[in-house]
Parts: structure tokens; C-alpha cells; sequence
């Protein structure tokens, strides 16, 4: 729990327990008000009438007000307002992070009915917004959230297009990695070390890199918060910090990674241990995983389960191991396209699909997986699976920072007009990546070429000029379906299949099992992340 005092009559604070209710009382506080709804973190998410329960056994007030991420409404801020009122203080406000909660406080101070449209701002209130931040620091003409694939390329190509800028990223991390090699690193295929870079070498040169993580989005003030106590101010902004890996949605995964045969390609330090894992089993039981989408790169838990197999077939043991593939959704792949390729490896290696079973729990020393399977009525049944490996893959949500901002969609994603990535309601802000809410595949070709319209619309934007760009969907998926080939699945929305080579896509190659090993990783060190925007495509509408 991390309570944050606003006055000495307010606070708010990230999701409270039960347990956290004693605290709180001797803390001073007399009331509680809930605004995340029941249900919105899963089990391990006290209910609101647990946790008023507990607190009235200690005399403090509970209000509920739940609201979804990316939904205040001019009700919500009303009845919040009210609640201010009636309840007798301290009051301590809480949600999934707290910034919901601080954002219905800001507003019932202001006494906004609702978040103010960024496009019927006026110039002048902009310009008010960021000179009330101006002793906080420099006023930046974009601040990039993220350091990652996302914000690296799309901070390159505005400086290609207007060196000039004046760009600031947010970055924690002292590190960059390139992911999609890591499937490769599970198979045996690639040296992991060669896809981990100092964040410093590929920081465009001439921009400001903030150290620290973005705790909190203000965009009716553009301003970022930053764990660090500094508050960033902008004129645009850029929101790509990715999305997060929940290993804690899966019960005792996080305890066992890495140990008693549980691993995950979607780690650095796992991805070696996958490949240890594969060459170790001789007979028994693989388990593969993959949750419900959205996921990065949502061919990957396939690929895992096809590079073990090939390895276990070249060894002469794949008939000893019992291959299982669970996953959450009712397809092998979202492009049916590439479902019949696909199953061809599946019956080539044996592997049983198991659809609608989604990992819920992991028990590493008793060597059990528990899915939650749900039949054709929608009935959900827990089933119990030993293993000797299993290969798991986290649910995937987007940064709290973002699901509990103004910026959200009800999904929790940082909400974009799906061609141009601009924000619907701030005029200003820009997004691309895996945080962003436009139905792509998550992948970094997308976001190679999300950059391109980025760039070119925020600095269109800037100008007071239309937004000419415009996103197809693309994205790319290599599918390893075996060790020397790979099947390149390329589509946009809707499905369309959007090939970049005029070749069968649907055919196992060993010219994409080249492009996927050996160029694209030069291209993306030396290309993508400098700017260079080949094969892009970026079409005007």
C-alpha cells in the first residue's frame, strides 16, 4: 500500500487489503472511498464489500464508486465530490494505482464536470497549462514516453524529419533489449548476450534521457510525473512504454521461474534456460501456454513449442515426450490464412491443442499446471496437469500509470484513433507500440511502422495542418516453425494479408528463416532505431 497525502484532509493510495485497514484507522483516516470496480484485477482483488466489512468492525465509512479505467465521467466527478462533503475526514480514496483517484480529487477541486477534449482546448489554454509547470523545468516540444522499440524509432524519425526538436524520453531502464530474438535464444539459435545493448547506445543523440519511470500522465496540464519527484512538461507527447508482463496473475509462477522445469521466452535471463530445459528432456510431459490476447507477439508461445519440438525430433526423442499446447482462445492463429501451414507443424510434431484453457496457477515442486477450461456453454472447469517442462506466458496488460490515466480506454489501453494514432481526446498526444489501443499485432514490425505515422502526424499536428497519415494494421509475425524455416505471416486489420515479398506467404522458407536470424537484428541496431525507414510503406489518406 502506498499512500499519497494531498492535504490534511485527502489521500489516495494503490489497491488496500483488508489487512491494510488497521493501519489506515490508526493512520487517522475515518473514511474509505472505493473507485476500481470489483473484479477488475481478478481473484486476488479484495471485493468492496470485503473491505467494508472490515472496515465498519473498525468504525471507518466505506463509499463505492468504482470507475473504469480512462472513464471519469462529469457523474463520476460529481458524486465524488459529493462523497467529499458527507463523509467525515481524513478520507482516504483508493483504486488499482491511485491515480484515478487523484485525478477524481484534481477534478472535484477544480470543480470540472468532466476531462476537457484536448481539440477544444484553445491555443492560449495550452500555453497557460505548460507556463503553470514552467518553474518545474524546461517545457519540452515532445517528451516520448518509453525507451523501448517504440519510442526509440519514432524519437529517430521526428529528428530526421526536424533535427531541431527540443525531445525528451523517459526511460528507466539501463538497458535495451531486441525481444524478438529471444525465441531464437529458447531454440537454441541465437546468443542472448547479442540482444542486450546499454540504453546510452541508442539514445538518438541531442535528447534529454529522463532516468526514472513515468508514474502519472496530467494531460490537461501536459505534464508527465516521474518517480523521481520531477515533473515534465510538454508540448506534445508521445506514450509508448510497452505493456506489462503480469507474472502475478498466474498463481506461484513468479516463486518457480526459472526452477523445477517452469520457464518463459519472454524474459532475458528465462530464455537460455528454455534452451537448457529442451536439450535436458528426454521423455514426459512438455506444456506450452499461451493466455487470452492482446499479447506481444502472439505467434511466440507457438514458436517455443515448434523450435522444442524440431530439436526433440533431430534428437529422436520427440516420440517420448507428450507435447501439449494450451491456449486461452479458440484458434491456433488470428489470420486463418496461416492456420493450415501451422497445423501441418502441429501434426508433423504430434502436439495436442488444447483450446480454452487458459494457466491460472503453477505448483513447481509438485510439478502441476492448473487451466481454467471452459467448455461450449461457457462453463469453467479447473483442471490439474503434471509436467516435466512448461513453457508460460504471463497475461499481458497495459502500464498502470496508463490504465488508471485520462489517456485509458474502458480496455485500459492508451486510446488512439486507429490511422492516424492520435489521441480522440487530447489533441497532443500521440501513441504507438504495444500500449497503444489500435487492434494490430503487437509486434515491433508494427511499430516500425506506427513510427513513420507518428512522426509524420505530430509534427503535421504542430503545424496546424491535417493528419495525412495514415496506419494499415500492418504487422509482422516470422513463425520459427522449425529450426532453418519460417512461415512470414504480414497482415493488417481485418486480417488482410499485407506481404512485402512477392512470394507464397504461407510457405515454410529458409530465406525468412535467414531474414529472421541474421538480417533483421543488424536491421534493427542499425536501422529502425536510426531512423531509417525502409519498406515502410506509409500511405497518405
Amino acid at each position: 500500500m502506498q499512500i499519497t497525502q494531498h492535504n490534511a484532509r485527502f489521500a489516495s493510495a494503490d489497491q488496500i487489503t483488508p489487512d491494510d485497514l488497521v493501519a489506515i484507522h490508526a493512520a487517522g483516516y475515518r473514511s474509505i472511498i472505493s473507485n476500481r470496480p470489483d473484479g477488475e484485477g481478478g481473484d486476488s482483488q479484495p471485493t468492496s464489500q470485503a473491505l467494508r466489512a472490515a472496515a465498519s468492525q473498525l468504525g471507518l465509512q466505506f463509499a463505492y464508486l468504482p470507475v473504469k479505467p480512462g472513464q471519469i465521467t462529469a457523474d463520476a466527478v460529481a458524486q465524488f465530490a459529493q462523497l467529499l462533503v458527507d463523509l467525515p475526514g481524513p478520507v482516504l480514496a483508493y483504486c488499482r494505482s491511485g491515480n484515478r483517484a487523484t485525478s477524481l480529487y484534481q477534478l472535484a477541486q477544480q470543480g470540472a464536470p468532466a476531462p476537457v477534449p484536448a481539440a477544444a482546448q484553445s491555443a492560449n489554454a495550452a500555453r497557460a497549462a505548460t507556463a503553470a509547470c514552467a518553474w518545474e523545468g524546461e517545457t519540452w516540444d515532445v517528451v516520448v514516453i518509453g525507451g523501448g522499440t517504440a519510442g526509440i524509432a519514432v524519437t529517430a524519425s521526428l529528428l530526421r524529419r526536424q533535427p531541431n526538436l527540443k525531445i525528451a524520453i523517459v526511460e528507466p531502464s539501463d538497458h535495451h533489449d531486441y525481444q524478438p530474438a529471444w525465441t531464437l535464444v529458447g531454440g537454441g539459435a541465437y546468443d542472448v548476450t547479442k540482444t542486450r545493448r546499454p540504453m546510452a547506445s541508442v539514445m538518438p543523440a541531442g535528447v534529454k534521457w529522463y532516468r526514472a519511470a513515468a508514474t502519472r500522465v496530467e494531460p490537461d496540464a501536459n505534464v508527465v510525473q516521474l518517480d523521481s519527484g520531477v515533473r515534465v512538461a510538454y508540448r506534445q507527447l508521445i506514450v509508448a512504454p510497452g505493456l506489462r508482463l503480469a507474472w502475478e496473475r498466474i498463481a506461484g509462477l513468479t516463486e518457480t521461474l526459472g526452477k523445477n522445469g517452469v520457464t518463459s521466452n519472454y524474459r532475458y535471463d528465462l530464455a537460455p534456460y528454455t534452451w537448457q530445459l529442451v536439450q535436458q528432456l528426454k521423455g514426459g510431459t512438455a506444456l506450452f501456454s499461451q493466455p487470452g490476447m492482446p499479447i506481444k507477439c502472439a505467434g511466440a508461445p507457438q514458436k517455443a513449442m515448434y523450435l522444442a519440438c524440431d530439436h526433440w525430433r533431430r534428437q529422436g526423442v520427440l516420440g517420448k515426450i507428450n507435447v501439449e499446447f494450451n491456449l486461452a482462445g479458440a484458434v491456433l492463429f488470428g489470420v486463418a490464412t496461416f492456420v493450415p501451414p501451422l497445423m501441418e507443424y502441429v501434426k508433423r510434431y504430434n502436439a495436442n491443442l488444447a483450446f480454452s484453457s487458459n494457466l491460472v496457477a503453477v505448483d513447481g515442486p509438485a510439478r502441476l499446471a492448473t487451466f481454467e477450461v471452459k467448455d461450449a456453454n461457457g462453463n469453467v472447469t479447473r483442471v490439474e496437469k503434471r509436467f516435466d517442462m512448461l513453457h508460460a506466458v504471463p497475461p499481458q496488460v497495459a502500464p498502470d500509470f496508463i490504465r488508471d490515466s485520462l489517456l485509458a480506454d474502458e480496455a485500459g489501453w492508451c486510446e488512439v484513433d486507429h490511422a492516424t494514432l492520435q489521441h480522440p481526446r487530447y489533441a497532443n498526444v500521440f501513441s504507438l507500440g504495444d500500449v497503444c489501443s489500435a487492434p494490430n499485432a503487437k509486434t515491433g514490425a508494427a511499430a516500425r511502422k506506427q513510427a513513420v505515422i507518428v512522426a509524420e502526424n505530430l509534427l503535421a499536428a504542430r503545424a496546424g495542418a491535417p493528419l495525412a497519415y495514415r496506419y494499415d494494421g500492418y504487422g509482422s509475425c516470422p513463425l520459427t516453425v522449425e529450426k532453418g524455416k519460417v512461415v512470414l505471416a504480414e497482415f493488417g486489420y481485418g486480417g488482410r494479408l499485407l506481404p512485402t515479398f512477392p512470394l507464397d506467404p504461407t510457405r515454410p522458407r529458409r530465406l525468412m528463416w535467414l531474414l529472421k536470424a541474421s538480417v533483421l537484428p543488424s536491421f534493427y541496431w542499425w536501422g529502425m532505431l536510426k531512423g531509417r525507414e525502409w519498406l515502410t510503406r506509409a500511405s497518405r489518406g
